[in-house]
């Protein structure tokens, strides 16, 4: 059964919120009650810095493997939440980053016999797979009573599989954020853009003043698809992203040639790209901000599309976010701005007490906490305190996704079956890099992408 993909049908009014200028919206907390008996703050072998509302075994001797694709400043945040389990616990944690092909990795892991405990997974597609396969652990009962505590049922239901919980949503994201270079936009006398004409004129504006508008990190596939389902919500509407999402309406539709024509206006452009398309097809994701927001008065570009984990590497490149950065709303390609979100799922691959306590661990407050404060890390968890996170921006993004309650579009590209829409080098990420290379072929790029989906969704 596939997991359904849930409906944003009468949560626009919450999500539109982060349409106002900067994103400012009131940063009132949920509030962590410690309510399930925890030690809040004390008892022996708490932490300093986090508070407990969540009780964990003592696994001293045990050790555990833990996998994800992140690198760069993301691994560093994931690390301190693995630290802090290990000082709860007395577990010893190995992280062990996967590479973008998760799913060959663990495949090879589970074939030599030697499966990580956990790994953390971008696509519920993954989840999917991995759970035909039999790979997966069901959630224990601990586990599950901290999701049911913490997360809506959304969020609850894309983490299973045939009825089981085996999955828990510990890093979400906003997909659908344009950040920029301060200066350069005060420099050009460009203002934020609200609908897809005014960003291509601003764009515009931006590179006749002598600086490519948008660094685009296509060497990283997934960023071309995030790029493509922004423009798809808006421009096509959640009815038939929803269809197209679950292959019930083919690539070659013409409202996926709607949405190409309107993105390859942008591709296409002279000048609009940060080292044109050859260079942008070289650029990888961090690589893509950094260099939006360094340079002095000459960086490499004014603008950069991602989701909010993105603040990390513009803090990582020295700006501060709401000073030399700041971010808007992607634009109305459409009717309406979209609004998409992704996330990081961790599932348990081998049984025992150590792979389900962390589960449990990554369900609290607790663990959200330890990385809502370094940035560059959003969390469903509707008892966090917006407090946790260091900066206004991010308390607005986080604050308008936990009030999205259920009603929230996710990437499309990780709903997919991950042949397609999760693979390095094929399915989407290969045909939109091509697209990429070459925004005139609108046709051939729908041919090719209908091809693998039909193949994929088929298998």
């Amino acid at each position: 059964m596939r997991t359904s993909l849930r409906s944003v049908r009468g949560a626009r009014s919450a999500l539109a919120l982060l349409a106002a200028g900067a994103l400012a919206l009131s940063a009132a907390g949920c509030g962590d009650s410690g309510d399930d008996g925890g030690p809040p703050g004390g008892g022996k072998g708490a932490s300093d810095a986090v508070r407990q509302t969540v009780r964990l075994p003592k696994l001293d001797g045990q050790k555990l493997k833990v996998t994800a694709v992140w690198t760069g400043a993301e691994q560093k945040g994931f690390t301190k939440v693995l630290e802090e389990f290990s000082r709860r616990t007395g577990a010893e944690v190995a992280y062990v980053p996967s590479g973008d092909d998760m799913s060959a990795f663990v495949g090879s892991k589970i074939a030599g016999g030697d499966p990580p405990d956990v790994a953390m997974l971008q696509q519920p597609g993954a989840l999917r797979e991995f759970a035909q396969k039999g790979w997966l652990k069901p959630l224990g009962s601990e586990a599950a009573a901290e999701l049911d505590k913490n997360f809506t049922k959304g969020w609850q239901d894309l983490g299973s599989y045939e009825g089981k919980r085996y999955g828990v949503y510990f890093k979400v994201s906003n997909k659908s954020l344009v950040w920029y270079n301060t200066g350069v936009f005060e420099g050009a006398g460009a203002k934020e853009p609200k609908t897809w004409p005014e960003f291509l004129s601003t764009a515009q504006l931006i590179a006749d003043y002598g600086i490519p508008a948008v660094s685009v990190g296509g060497a990283d596939g997934w960023t071309l698809t995030d790029w493509f389902e922004n423009v798809y919500l808006s421009q096509a509407g959640p009815e038939k992203y929803d269809q197209l999402a679950q292959h019930r309406i083919p690539w070659t539709d013409p409202s996926v040639k709607d949405a190409l024509t309107a993105l390859g206006r942008l591709f296409g452009g002279k000048g609009l790209l940060a080292d044109g398309n050859a260079g942008s097809l070289q650029t990888q994701f961090p690589t893509s901000v950094t260099q939006t927001f360094t340079g002095g008065e000459e960086p490499k570009a004014a603008m950069v599309f991602e989701g909010d984990f993105a603040a990390a590497n513009v803090i990582g490149a020295g700006a501060r976010i709401g000073k030399e950065a700041k971010v808007f709303p992607f634009p109305a390609v459409g009717a309406k701005a979209p609004v998409v979100t992704g996330g990081d799922v961790g599932v348990a691959l081998k049984d025992g007490p150590a792979a389900q306590a962390l589960l449990t661990f990554l369900a609290s407050p607790d663990a959200a906490r330890v990385w809502a404060g370094q940035g560059g890390f959003l969390s469903a968890n509707k008892n966090l305190d917006l407090a946790a996170y260091p900066d206004e921006v991010l308390r607005s993004i986080a604050g308008a996704v936990v009030a999205a309650g259920d009603g929230f579009r996710f990437d499309m590209s990780d709903l997919a079956p991950a042949s397609f829409g999760g693979k390095p080098g094929q399915g989407e990420w290969k045909h939109l890099q091509d697209f990429l290379k070459n925004p005139g072929d609108v046709a051939g790029t729908q041919q090719k992408l209908e091809s693998d989906a039909a193949k994929a969704f088929k298998s």
